[in-house]
């Protein structure tokens, strides 16, 4: 059975549900492994349990105060997420060797999309595409039909660069986690394969928390 990974859940002290009780309830749903990927100004300070990643969510308005925000976290988290918005913040975002994870790539809600560009630099540094299922989940109708529509475009275009991709919940409470099965049902709406999603809830997971595509990269250069 594959060691299911959700990269990106939120908890105390940016919601109210502690890390513990959402570790406990991934688990039962067939999670190895979360990371509580909280928003920068809520960063949880200490991670205590074997299973139980430490993450990092940033927001940034500016470049300059993005690459301000990495340079403060790289070393206080093991993985790197970084919310897409604008086109710059999103360009600056997978050009740099620090980060790990590209958040919210989907206009989920109306900002910009990923360009085959913005892809193909994604792939060249290791910076994993995260579809974020609670985008789908809490959708209405036209609003959902729009975000697959983009989905779909975005999938074509990290198949086409091959780039890294995951699957996350985006979850704040334990009512917002979704066992694996169903973050695979969901993806398939959007046209991925069985196949790709075990791989982007397991392998790519796993190997953004070991940074494997930082160090393929950094053994290309030497």
């Amino acid at each position: 059975m594959p060691a299911y990974i959700d990269l990106n859940v939120h908890a105390y002290p940016e919601t109210d549900t502690p890390a513990e009780e959402l570790l406990r309830v991934a688990k039962r749903y067939g999670f190895a492994q979360i990371a509580i990927s909280n928003y920068d100004n809520h960063v949880l300070q200490d991670c205590w349990l074997a299973d139980l990643i430490l993450g990092v969510e940033i927001q940034a308005q500016t470049v300059t105060e993005l690459k301000r925000k990495l340079r403060q976290l790289e070393d206080r988290v093991t993985v790197i997420a970084v919310h897409g918005s604008d086109d710059k913040i999103t360009r600056a975002a997978v050009e740099s060797p620090k980060v790990d994870v590209l958040t919210h790539p989907c206009s989920e809600k109306g900002e910009g999309t990923l360009s085959y560009v913005l892809v193909r630099f994604a792939a060249e540094n290791g910076v994993a595409i995260d579809f974020n299922m609670s985008a789908l989940i809490r959708s209405r109708r036209g609003e959902r039909a729009r975000i697959l529509t983009t989905m779909r475009e975005q999938l074509k275009l990290v198949r086409k660069y091959r780039a890294p991709v995951i699957l996350t919940s985006h979850a704040h409470s334990i009512y917002d986690l979704r066992a694996p099965r169903e973050l695979i049902a969901l993806a398939a709406l959007f046209g991925m394969t069985r196949a790709e999603a075990v791989r982007a809830l397991s392998e790519t997971p796993q190997g953004v928390v070991a940074k494997r595509w930082k160090r393929d990269r950094e053994l290309e250069v030497l």
